[in-house]
């Protein structure tokens, strides 16, 4: 068994970015928050795929650099090797639960250049 709470764990960036609720054994879980104007690097992921759960606000996830409209109760399935950048252009923060499976202990991230967004 294992509980937590959001409230008592920090973002990446300090008010924005990505929160891990828990890392393995088997999935990470989390949420990640985005200001307006506030984005996530555009990567992908090696062995896992990655889940989003819209929970607050609404964007454009661009995925192999094809925007994907998305808002709450959404849900958008990334597999392994399909690149993902988020962005929010919006006026209102962005709030998404995230699942990646499975656990992988190395650096399964890879970093690469962010898609050119038409605005």
């Amino acid at each position: 068994m294992f509980h937590v709470n959001e409230e008592n764990l920090e973002y990446r960036y300090g008010t924005h970015g990505p929160k891990y609720l828990r890392k393995g054994p088997n999935v990470d879980i989390g949420v990640v928050l985005l200001k307006p104007g506030d984005d996530h690097e555009n990567h992908y992921h090696t062995t896992c795929e990655e889940i989003f759960y819209i929970l607050e606000g609404e964007m454009d996830i661009y995925i192999d650099g094809e925007p994907v409209h998305v808002k709450p109760g959404d849900m958008l399935q990334v597999r392994p090797f399909e690149t993902h950048y988020l962005k929010n252009t919006s006026l209102v923060d962005f709030k998404a639960v995230f699942i990646k499976s499975p656990h992988i202990q190395e650096r399964d991230t890879v970093i690469v250049e962010n898609p050119r967004i038409k605005e």
